[in-house]
């Protein structure tokens, strides 16, 4: 079609249709053709672990295909533009799609292209004529709604449904309990936030329903197609504040074609650990507290002990001795290193069974007639390893310097009054008492303590233990004989010996024991199994949650430093809330900026009527969000004094009534929420559970009961509905806002 020429109105829908049937036609052709090659991939014949690694990377990369091509089904063009000086006009899209003879078929939204879209405007249309809105369910266009640009060169056709219409229509669209993209109505404000370069964090601000969460998502899409090759191969990691949240954010990446992503609460870092064991948030917020990175090294430290007195250790009817200052330059040593506690292990044992040794070779090897000892160096390190084959003498070095997990570590730690007094002499002693508990299960303030543990630690022994003691004996070997030689410094690098190197014979032992069969897996498999995962890009969404262990923690796990964090201040919980995004990462060596969204896209001018009263007394220093359309639904108050539960359950099912397809959710206290878990028509959540989450009703219960763990809860609670608010109380309730109600 020319761009010059516009075919009525009434026939938009037919002409694009049919094009909407070229596009699918297309998709689907791309998709048989992957198949194709997904099946010839697996019929391969391979005869070594190089062509079969080669053969599921080729099958992984073909599934990955299909699975992108099936996930842009729904909604694959949405938008069009025509041009004033007379270019063919560009279809956008979920992905980019070009004809099999090359030609650009559809433009993907995040390139340099797809851009104008969004930002063409009347006032500034950038050679943009038309903007065209295409509304589809399934592969069946449903609506075309037309923005004319620039009028002078429209000459009067077409027709314009105002600029924010497609807007309008996508947030007056019932909820379905599945975040949806925004892909088709991105606004000029967060356009320029999703597509901000990688480089350092990017804070996204921003009062309920203005879209941080939205916004966030697509920038990880963005940034995945404009750093492909880098973010690729390392994934990004989003972290938001509950399973429901992920749950609800789940499909947006899917379906703009995005698979090498990890979504993770904070408590789901460590794998393998369930952090369900309760706790109070007293002991939540000291574990949180930058300080406990001391306790955690301290405890690691007292793990590593010196006897005070010389320790007897019995050897072939001869006594030998754990002598103190031997053990405490074996410490040092090992702590020299800079290798952590596990991997540091070794070289403390093999120094003081070093030690042992000598004292055994200055007994049987003594000269009756005073000359010098008759056991030479390599009858030493014979000794040596001898002497490591001891279980009972390896036990008494282990009690020493054990190899320890995470979770043992940290199990004992708390158990024990005396390890706490130790380690965490920077407490005081009702903060000390507060860290002691029985055995048995994790709290989700746990998981940060323990990834802190592992970094201290260090690995385990994984190694399969067949034949592990012949690369041991010539370990010890060929150390003993270093130090025999060297004296006392452990200065190993100048020292020679015809002993064959331990290193050379360790790692020809264990080539051939690694030699297995590994599956491909997925970017995101493989970052979900391995807590050491580095990311390209980490995303975190209510980031005013996280406390300085979690930041810690999230910080390891991205090495370059590059940041989305999308968060509300006013929404910040517990009692070390912080007020400025300086507080959160002053004390880092993060590179930070931040943008302010303003508009409230999802929350209802009636609803925010209520909650920026309760805004206002909170005191926060944040700007007042501007919504931008109203629903015409007052929020409403019922006081139930009695039979409260029952009432709610009646409301939830007139409230299901009138929204239809829409999402009903009843906010309250975790003891409230509780009784009415029961309501099978709406979804019961906490506050913790209701952040970042949206509903066409929300029905607020015991608001004041909310208020009295923090107006920032109530403020939380108040600004989930997208439609329509009301709120249930058993008595007139008195919180900042309830006057207008």
């Amino acid at each position: 079609m020319s761009a010059a020429i516009d075919p009525p109105l009434e026939q938009a829908v037919r002409f694009e249709q049919a094009r909407l049937d070229g596009l699918y036609a297309r998709l689907d052709r791309l998709r048989e053709e992957a198949a194709e090659r997904l099946g010839e991939s697996r019929r391969k014949h391979v005869e070594n672990d190089q062509e079969r690694s080669q053969r599921d990377a080729e099958a992984h990369l073909y599934r990955r295909r299909i699975a992108q091509l099936d996930a842009v089904e729904e909604g694959l063009c949405f938008g069009r533009l025509d041009y004033t000086g007379g270019e063919e006009p560009m279809y956008l899209g979920r992905i980019g799609l070009h004809a099999e003879g090359g030609g650009q078929l559809l433009v993907d939204w995040r390139s340099e292209a797809g851009r104008r879209f969004y930002l063409a405007t009347a006032a500034s249309p950038a050679g943009v004529r038309r903007r065209r809105h295409l509304h589809t369910r399934g592969r069946r266009l449903r609506s075309v709604n037309d923005e004319v640009l620039d009028l002078d060169s429209a000459g009067g056709s077409g027709s314009s449904i105002g600029s924010e219409g497609a807007l309008m229509a996508a947030l007056d669209a019932a909820r379905t309990g599945a975040m949806k993209d925004i892909v088709a109505t991105i606004q000029a404000e967060q356009d320029r936030i999703i597509r901000a370069p990688l480089e350092g964090v990017m804070i996204v601000d921003g009062a309920p329903g203005t879209g941080k969460t939205a916004v966030a998502l697509h920038r990880a899409a963005y940034l995945l197609y404009e750093h492909r090759e880098r973010l690729g191969r390392r994934g990004v990691l989003i972290i938001g504040p509950g399973k429901q949240f992920l749950r609800y954010i789940s499909e947006v990446l899917p379906g703009l074609a995005e698979t090498d992503v990890l979504l993770r609460t904070p408590a789901q870092l460590f794998p393998g650990v369930v952090a369900d064991r309760p706790e109070t948030d007293a002991v939540a917020a000291l574990k949180g507290r930058a300080v406990m990175a001391g306790v955690v090294a301290s405890a690691v430290a007292d793990r590593q002990v010196v006897p005070r007195e010389p320790v007897p250790v019995g050897y072939e009817h001869h006594e030998l001795w754990l002598r103190p200052e031997k053990i405490t330059a074996a410490r040092d040593a090992a702590r020299e290193t800079g290798l952590p506690h596990n991997e540091a292990r070794e070289t403390f044992h093999k120094r003081v069974i070093a030690d042992l040794a000598t004292q055994y070779a200055d007994i049987i090897g003594e000269d009756p007639l005073g000359e010098e000892n008759l056991l030479g160096l390599e009858d030493r390190a014979q000794l040596a390893v001898e002497i490591a084959g001891d279980p009972v003498i390896r036990g008494q070095i282990e009690a020493l310097w054990p190899e320890l997990t995470a979770q043992e570590l940290l199990e004992d730690l708390f158990a024990s009054p005396e390890r706490i007094a130790s380690a965490a002499a920077a407490l005081r002693g009702e903060e000390r008492a507060l860290l002691h508990r029985g055995p048995g299960g994790w709290s989700e303030a746990d998981v940060a303590l323990l990834d802190e543990a592992a970094e201290h630690l260090g690995e385990t022994e994984a190694r399969p233990r067949s034949g592990e003691l012949t690369a041991e004996q010539i370990a010890y070997a060929q150390d003993v004989l270093t130090i025999t030689e060297g004296s006392a410094s452990f200065d190993f690098e100048d020292e020679e010996s015809e002993i064959l190197q331990a290193s050379d014979v360790i790692d020809e032992f264990w080539l051939g024991e690694r030699q297995v069969d590994e599956a491909f897996v997925s970017v995101a498999e493989r970052a979900a199994a391995d807590r050491r995962w580095i990311f390209g890009h980490v995303i975190v969404d209510e980031a005013q949650e996280l406390s300085p262990m979690e930041w810690r923690a999230l910080l390891r796990r991205c090495v370059t430093r590059s940041f989305t964090v999308a968060g509300d201040l006013a929404q910040a919980a517990g009692p070390t809330a912080p007020a400025t995004w300086a507080e959160v990462f002053g004390a880092t060596d993060l590179v930070w900026r931040a943008e302010q969204l303003t508009v409230s896209y999802r929350t209802p001018a009636e609803v925010m009527d209520v909650a920026t009263r309760v805004l206002d007394a909170i005191g926060v220093e944040a700007a007042r969000p501007r919504p931008v359309r109203e629903s015409g639904h007052r929020p409403w108050l019922e006081i139930a004094q009695e039979g409260l539960d029952e009432r709610v359950e009646e409301l939830v099912a007139a409230e299901r009534r009138a929204v239809g397809e829409g999402s009903v959710a009843v906010v309250t206290t975790a003891e409230r929420a509780a009784g009415l878990a029961g309501i099978d028509a709406a979804a019961v959540l906490t506050v913790k559970q209701a952040k970042g989450l949206e509903f066409d009703s929300v029905i607020v219960v015991d608001p004041d009961a909310i208020a009295a763990s923090g107006l920032r809860n109530l403020y939380v609670a108040l600004t989930r509905a997208t439609k329509r608010l009301g709120v249930v109380a058993p008595d007139k309730p008195v919180f900042p806002g309830a006057e207008v109600l």
